[in-house]
């Protein structure tokens, strides 16, 4: 029996600062999260981040929780419902479809064994990160390969590592900003935010700007914008070191500064929407944009349920594996 593991990066149990404490334990002590030597980081994660940060991270996830949970968690869970029935609706009923985060629960690990035991023999991983990364999908791929060194043969695991100009992903992301666009108007320009990660790491090789490089390409050419009409930026710095720029609130504050008025912000590398997206990005940097002069910032939610997501995910799965599922 096959099976679709969609997996995603990870969320808190609760808005709570101990939740936060034991998510983040997990998180920033992944080597491929903060690649610093263990005996330098591991005083400062211990020592100060993991008991100042869980506070101040439990208040903002406080602002966004929904009643069925982290939104991050909650998105993920629906997309495989979605998936399990879209592809049920095509015929493929005996396929398996699940979900995992890399960090928090359900973990990889449990979800592979529950897999295992409803008898997959072959699992089509999907890492909701359409860029590579080594702090993203590579870590995906430790856990899986972790996995595998307990269950030896147990299961045949392909891992998709990216998809980043997939046409169905651009065509997804290009109707969700029609569809703003045709409900609220259109601002002076869109503004496509990616998650940042450190400049090192690119500088060491890592393919993740290039590939977001070549995301935002796809998205302005199948929208038909001009060179003037979009940018794109990263957010979510963390720490002292240099990240991929330019960073995203600054832009938006210099953009403000110089006389823009209206805004479209769109976060492509973003599937579900999450803390970064609704936090960050619909509230904080509204804040910034407004308060520098800006009159109008539109946030352009995430994919998250869209129907041509889900369909987008069945064709996405399909071509990493073609005898997994059916394009329909």
């Amino acid at each position: 029996m096959k099976a679709i593991l969609l997996t995603n990066l990870g969320t808190p149990a609760a808005p709570t600062a101990p939740a936060l404490r034991s998510y983040l334990a997990e998180f920033l002590g992944d080597r491929r999260v903060v690649n610093l030597p263990r005996l330098l980081w591991l005083p400062i994660l211990y020592g100060i981040i993991l008991n100042t940060r869980p506070a101040k991270s439990a208040a903002k996830y406080a602002k966004i929780w929904m009643a069925e949970g982290s939104p991050l968690r909650v998105h993920t869970e629906r997309q495989a419902k979605l998936l399990r029935g879209l592809l049920g609706e095509r015929g493929n009923r005996d396929l398996l479809i699940d979900w995992a985060m890399r960090y928090g629960e359900p973990s990889i690990a449990a979800t592979l064994d529950r897999l295992k035991a409803a008898g997959a023999t072959a699992v089509t991983v999907v890492p909701l990160y359409p860029q590579f990364s080594g702090s993203t999908t590579a870590s995906t791929e430790d856990a899986i390969t972790s996995w595998l060194k307990r269950h030896p043969d147990a299961l045949a695991i392909t891992t998709l590592r990216e998809y980043h100009r997939h046409p169905a992903y651009i065509c997804a992301l290009a109707a969700s900003v029609r569809d703003h666009w045709q409900v609220n108007g259109r601002g002076e320009t869109l503004l496509m935010s990616f998650h940042g990660i450190p400049q090192r790491s690119v500088d060491l090789g890592d393919p993740y700007a290039d590939q977001c490089r070549g995301t935002a390409e796809a998205l302005a050419a199948e929208l038909g914008l001009a060179a003037n009409q979009w940018r794109m930026t990263y957010q979510s710095r963390f720490g002292a070191a240099k990240w991929l720029q330019p960073y995203t609130q600054p832009t938006l504050e210099q953009l403000a500064d110089g006389g823009m008025n209206r805004i479209d912000v769109i976060c492509p590398g973003f599937p579900a929407d999450c803390l970064e997206t609704l936090e960050e990005i619909a509230m904080e940097c509204r804040e910034a944009f407004l308060a520098h002069g800006g009159s109008d910032f539109r946030y352009i939610p995430c994919l998250n349920e869209r129907p041509d997501w889900i369909a987008a995910l069945a064709e996405i799965a399909a071509d990493a594996n073609p005898g997994n599922a059916n394009k329909g």
